[in-house]
């Protein structure tokens, strides 16, 4: 089996014969569906129009991967890395504000391993509920995903556990990537994708995807501006992690393997307020009575708070990504 970060049929290759924004395929994609496939849902689209939200009428699909095992996208990345690996007598140990933490507590569930996941204080009540009903070890440690990661990291090596990376490696971003390869199937074709960015796992599996074939478009919250800032600094750099998202787009900066495929292949990052998230998970429940979370919700925020604004005849999907929340 390729290690941790490689993906399947770039592992063959010198890392020098590939360039950074180009280690992923859609091969590399297609090949790791299959994979998954016995272990993740094909999740549903949603097929409506702008108009049904008070915005002016233009084809809207939205991917609701807030249906996935676990309450998130982040089961595929998951699978993709504790399949793609010899896991260890000691299990998975995983960091996490809260949805990869169950994705990965899921899949240690289902393929029979241990598993060890720490988060911050300001994970959801929602998340670690989930956490604990898989039978995952839970531990709290710090205020901020930094935090659990770096306790978590020291975990890892003491007891050799199978670290996962909740996004900044190159089998994760082959697992998103899955996402886009089903939207494409099930929707006929987009001409743009919006997706919230955190760590950048889900927006580079999807651009990775697609490589620039549509516009795929970054969101993420004004407290919690990595992708803007790694763009501006032409690396990434350290972000704010204020946000009532922070539990799932504010892991303080952009991942180091993921920059370079949104450096390459994503056309804009755009911020949205709190409010304006806060608006979009109220007008989800309020329209199409879709529950979801505000790290979920943020990439529909931008078509909302019209911080993006489609051309009349443009096929815009959203990717709505997690609802590991509670009704309130």
């Amino acid at each position: 089996m390729p290690p941790a970060g490689c993906a399947p049929s770039s592992a063959s290759r010198s890392i020098s014969e590939v360039r950074p924004e180009e280690r992923i395929s859609a091969a590399d994609i297609a090949e790791g569906a299959k994979l998954i496939r016995p272990y993740v849902l094909r999740t549903p689209i949603l097929q409506v129009d702008g108009a049904d939200f008070g915005l002016p009428s233009f084809p809207l699909t939205f991917k609701l991967e807030q249906l996935q095992h676990s309450g998130s996208f982040k089961a595929r990345g998951a699978f993709m890395n504790a399949l793609r690996n010899d896991i260890p007598a000691a299990g998975i140990v995983a960091a996490s504000g809260g949805n990869h933490g169950a994705a990965v507590a899921y899949a240690a569930m289902r393929l029979g391993v241990p598993s060890h996941i720490f988060v911050p204080t300001i994970s959801s009540p929602a998340k670690i509920a989930r956490i604990r009903a898989y039978g995952a070890g839970l531990r709290v440690e710090g205020d901020r995903y930094a935090d659990a990661l770096a306790a978590s990291d020291v975990f890892a090596r003491a007891s050799g556990a199978l670290a996962i990376h909740a996004f900044d490696s190159d089998l994760t971003m082959v697992g998103t990537g899955t996402i886009a390869r089903e939207l494409d199937a099930q929707s006929g074709g987009v001409d743009t994708v919006l997706a919230s960015v955190g760590g950048g796992g889900l927006l580079g599996g999807i651009a990775a995807w697609y490589a620039s074939r549509i516009a795929v478009i970054g969101v993420e919250p004004e407290g919690a501006p990595t992708l803007t800032k790694a763009l501006a600094a032409g690396a990434p750099v350290d972000a704010e992690t204020g946000s009532i998202a922070a539990d799932s787009l504010a892991p303080r900066r952009i991942g180091e393997l993921v920059f370079p495929v949104l450096r390459r292949h994503v056309r804009a990052a755009l911020l949205v307020s709190d409010a304006d998230i806060r608006a979009a998970q109220d007008a989800l429940w309020d329209r199409v009575r879709l529950v979801v979370e505000p790290g979920g919700a943020a990439a529909f925020a931008a078509v909302l708070a019209r911080k993006y604004i489609p051309r009349a005849d443009e096929r815009v999907s959203v990717i709505l990504s997690g609802a590991n929340t509670t009704i309130a």
